[in-house]
């Protein structure tokens, strides 16, 4: 099949450090292409692919000193896009809603799979103005505040099997990667890891958004506690030690979670993980095998306690059956396959093309 990636320019593909909509993009890519598939990736012009790269800003707009405004780069890619939509069979976008009024007349070969948060007040209205825009989540939670829209399915994230080893013994801290910003729950991470008596790595980057909640929240935590270390924003490199070496994952996330991709990442080392019971949480920890979900602060503490006791070979092996980039490219490519083939999808459900997906990829 043609198929076309369409990618955020915020960060490259893969991203050099933070970017968890990227990476993605960037692991489906290079599945894709090593199935045989032609792809073409319009990304930033310092992505890295096998794909054929269509480069629509020289460089990630976020450490691009001189890109001010991320809307007049994204509005030409997608005039590029819309210009040479007749090549490819299947167009997938990951930009969130910008495309929409551009591919009225050809959008029955496209997916755009939503990768952040829909409980947005502003949101209801245009997801109902444009309810016929086939879609796809990233959790069966996800979907929940939105309106009745065109639902083909939900995908859930997937990494290559090598990526990230597994290490069968962990080096006795804590760890937290992600943002520094409330919702991901930095605050709580720190005082979790400061009442279980254990050394707490953060690794995170800092939005200009949440500078002032870094210097004014989290920073004087940081240094009133000496078991806690903010090493800053880690490459993938680093971050097979990071999450390899940690006794647990601290995933204390306070709002409605779409997916969290750092919960897999850390499957894969064989790190289980504590995380809050907030939104994508439930479908993405298995209770008790690769992780514990808690409620509070309280039971968070009482689980970091008890997190020696799950298996870490129990934890990959949970990643290698739910959350390999196999799994996910096989999903996807079922998707693909019946837009190509201009089929009505059984809307609403969990996975609209469930039934007969398995069956068309893997003719692929």
């Amino acid at each position: 099949m043609k198929i076309a990636q369409i990618a955020p320019l915020t960060e490259s593909v893969p991203p050099k450090l933070y970017g968890g909509t990227e990476r993605i993009v960037s692991y489906l890519t290079e599945e894709l292409v090593r199935r045989g598939h032609d792809v073409t990736l319009f990304a930033s012009g310092d992505s890295r692919t096998s794909a054929e790269l269509v480069a629509c800003c020289d460089v990630a707009l976020r450490l691009n000193p001189k890109a001010q405004n991320p809307i007049p780069y994204h509005v030409m890619m997608l005039e590029e896009v819309r210009r040479r939509a007749n090549e490819f069979d299947v167009l997938h976008f990951h930009v969130d809603v910008l495309h929409f009024p551009i591919i009225r007349e050809f959008a029955r070969r496209t997916v755009t799979t939503l990768h952040g948060r829909l409980d947005l007040p502003d949101l209801a209205q245009l997801y109902a103005m444009f309810n016929d825009i086939p879609l796809v989540s990233i959790s069966d939670d996800q979907r929940r505040p939105m309106p009745p829209v065109n639902w083909l399915g939900t995908v859930y994230h997937g990494l290559p099997n090598d990526i990230l080893p597994f290490r069968p013994k962990a080096s006795g801290y804590l760890a937290f990667l992600g943002r520094i910003s409330p919702e991901k729950g930095p605050e709580a991470a720190i005082e979790i890891a400061a009442r279980a008596g254990m050394p707490l790595k953060i690794a995170a980057k800092i939005d200009a958004v949440d500078l002032s909640f870094w210097s004014d929240r989290v920073e004087p935590q940081v240094l009133r506690h000496s078991n806690v270390e903010f090493i800053g924003e880690i490459d993938e490199r680093a971050k097979a030690e990071f999450l390899g070496n940690a006794t647990a994952l601290l995933f204390p996330i306070d709002w409605p979670e779409p997916f969290g991709l750092v919960t897999i990442e850390a499957m894969a080392c064989g790190t289980p993980v504590v995380a809050f019971n907030r939104g994508a949480v439930p479908e993405v920890i298995d209770h008790g095998v690769s992780g514990l979900i808690v409620e509070s602060i309280d039971e968070a503490v009482e689980a970091v306690r008890r997190i020696g006791s799950l298996d870490r070979a129990r934890v990959r092996k949970t990643f290698e059956r739910r959350f390999t980039v196999g799994r996910m490219c096989s999903d996807y490519l079922g998707i693909y396959r019946l837009l190509a083939r201009d089929e009505q999808f059984p809307l609403g459900s969990r996975n609209g093309f469930a039934e007969n997906a398995a069956e068309i990829a893997s003719t692929f």
